[in-house]
């Protein structure tokens, strides 16, 4: 229960609360124009600053994260398990929490440090978990309720707080839904939690198939595929497994490898220089073959005849010199003749040694080509090993794949049985509490009704996962009705902590809960509040514009204004901070 809110500041509007319906009403002064608003005056920054001394995180574009609240620190009086305590948060410093009080007994203690006794933020939301709520202050379990969860049903924090009953902010996760209300409505949240558990075991087993990995080949494959396509992959990587181990027993490694493949490509090259010299010398032999034959000594008797057939008769002077003219010819034949044949010797006699030479050099290239062929160089042994291990590990991941899905095959098996059981679990213990649970609806009903002319309706059921809640009202003609679903749902927690050992023993709604909601039905509202939490002894605080009170629709008797605690205006200084920004 909050006894009172304030700061360290003068112009801060301090507030104190009592047992029963309080109100902060934003007005408008008697010196407003028309132009200003009730809105912006600080309702819901004093809800907030709530939040902020209970622990909760500052957000981003809230009133509290402005620079001009530097320097400030905000105080709540309050009882917690029967004790009245001050605790004190700095804007400044939002990771501890001051406190004054006695806090002899409690699980966790505050820290000394220059005579103040303090809280570290985490250890601060644990205690008011554990004095609250009942929590344990060293849960073990991944999915549980939380102070700060739990205490957001009972002071909804913003608008997104008031779209639902079973949410506090918009697409909340289902396990925080369903563990969260269990909770709240004294049903078994622990089966809740489990419910998430088996969940997230079979998100995992789900991702095992779809995850994918890169090979060293940069190809993407499944971690998990059918059984069929990895057995047929390891019969695969088996064959050629064998295939690449039969290649590295059978390689023999030469160390001159690099230097008999130089040697070979040099007498390749010598081999094709010779040939094409030999190749010159036969085109060149066939020529002074040729030559050889076509030689012809020339003929006196030829000229003769010549002049003869002319009629002429040569003297005898130039007969002679014919025949010294013949004589000269024959010889230079003869020098030609004897030429070509020495040549054409030497061509054969060249061209049978450099037969000889590429014969004697293509033997010695294949001695080399054999030794290449059955050998091999020291990085080819250590690229063979290389595969063969890469194969080997592909080989050796194929079975891990094998096992792993045999393991979610299995696994998942398993996880239907586990939520059989659950399940039964689950209905078995909501059967034991039916009791707490027909408690809830009969007193969600109880709320609507006082609403409308019709009972509403809440549903709990248990189904294939988990928890599953709904809320009803049948006349759903009136403009604000899904509002008032969680108003009557908030005051029925209410009203069951209430009657409680531990309880928050109180209900925060900001104005945002009366959005839209006929004025008929607010003032049912506001009145139903009034007298159960004056009969149960919780505190209702109720943040409202002047303009959303419904004056002439309360009951003969209600006196609405004796529950204002704070009264805010539009004046200067007149808001909660008694400063603008």
């Amino acid at each position: 229960m909050i006894n009172a809110v304030f700061a360290n500041r003068n112009s801060f509007k301090a507030v104190e609360f009592l047992p029963g319906f309080n109100v902060i009403l934003a007005d408008r002064a008697e010196t407003s124009s028309a132009r200003e608003s009730r809105n912006g005056l600080g309702k819901s920054t004093l809800i907030e600053i709530i939040h902020f001394c209970l622990g909760s995180r500052t957000r981003k574009g809230t009133g509290l994260t402005v620079s001009a609240l530097r320097g400030w620190a905000f105080s709540l009086r309050l009882t917690l398990a029967g004790r009245e305590m001050v605790v004190t948060r700095s804007v400044d410093e939002p990771s501890r929490v001051t406190i004054q009080g006695d806090t002899s007994g409690w699980a966790i203690q505050p820290r000394v440090e220059e005579g103040e006794f303090f809280f570290r933020v985490e250890d601060w939301k644990k205690i008011l978990g554990a004095l609250v709520f009942g929590l344990s202050t060293n849960e073990e379990r991944q999915f549980i309720p939380t102070f700060r969860s739990l205490i957001s049903y009972f002071i909804r924090p913003g608008k997104d707080a008031f779209s639902t009953p079973f949410e506090y902010f918009r697409k909340q996760p289902e396990w925080e839904k369903q563990v969260f209300n269990t909770f709240l409505l004294g049903l078994a949240w622990e089966d809740a939690s489990d419910w998430q558990g088996l969940k997230e075991q079979e998100k995992l087993l789900d991702s095992l198939k779809k995850l994918k990995k890169t090979n060293q080949a940069g190809v993407a494959t499944r971690i998990l595929g059918s059984l069929g396509e990895l057995e047929a992959a390891r019969v695969r990587i088996e064959q050629q497994l064998q295939r690449r181990g039969e290649e590295l027993n059978n390689f023999r490694v030469h160390p001159q490898y690099h230097e008999l493949q130089q040697e070979a490509n040099l007498l390749t090259t010598e081999i094709h220089d010779i040939t094409n010299e030999n190749l010159f010398n036969r085109q060149l032999l066939t020529f002074y073959q040729s030559s050889l034959e076509q030689e012809n000594e020339p003929s006196q008797n030829d000229v003769t005849r010549l002049y003869e057939s002319a009629g002429v008769e040569l003297p005898g002077l130039v007969s002679r010199r014919l025949e010294e003219v013949e004589v000269f010819h024959r010889q230079i034949i003869e020098n030609r003749r004897e030429f070509l044949s020495t040549e054409v010797k030497r061509l054969r006699r060249t061209i049978a040694e450099l037969d000889k030479i590429i014969r004697e050099k293509t033997n010695q290239r294949a001695a080399r080509l054999e030794v290449l062929q059955t050998h091999g160089a020291l990085e080819e042994h250590t690229r063979l090993q290389e595969l063969y291990l890469e194969t080997r590990s592909n080989l050796n991941d194929i079975n891990q794949r094998i096992d792993e899905l045999r393991k979610v095959e299995e696994g998942k098996s398993s996880l239907r049985i586990e939520k059989e059981l659950l399940k039964q679990r689950t209905r078995r213990d909501y059967e034991e509490r039916h009791a707490q649970a027909e408690r809830a609806i009969a007193l969600f009903n109880s709320n609507s009704q006082a609403l409308y002319d019709a009972p509403g309706t809440l549903a709990i059921n248990v189904g294939s996962a988990g928890f599953q809640f709904n809320v009803e009202i049948e006349r759903d003609r009136s403009e604000g009705i899904g509002k008032m679903k969680i108003f009557c749902y908030d005051l029925m927690l209410a009203q069951l902590w209430s009657q409680r050992e531990l309880s928050p023993n109180i209900l925060i709604h900001d104005s945002t809960l009366f959005d839209g909601v006929d004025e008929r039905q607010v003032a049912l509202a506001l009145e139903l509040a009034a007298r159960e939490s004056e009969r149960l002894g919780f505190q209702y605080i109720c943040a409202l514009n002047s303009d959303m009170v419904p004056s002439t629709d309360f009951s003969p008797g209600f006196n609405f204004k004796s529950f204002v605690r704070l009264r805010l205006t539009d004046d200067e200084g007149g808001n909660l901070l008694g400063v603008s920004f």
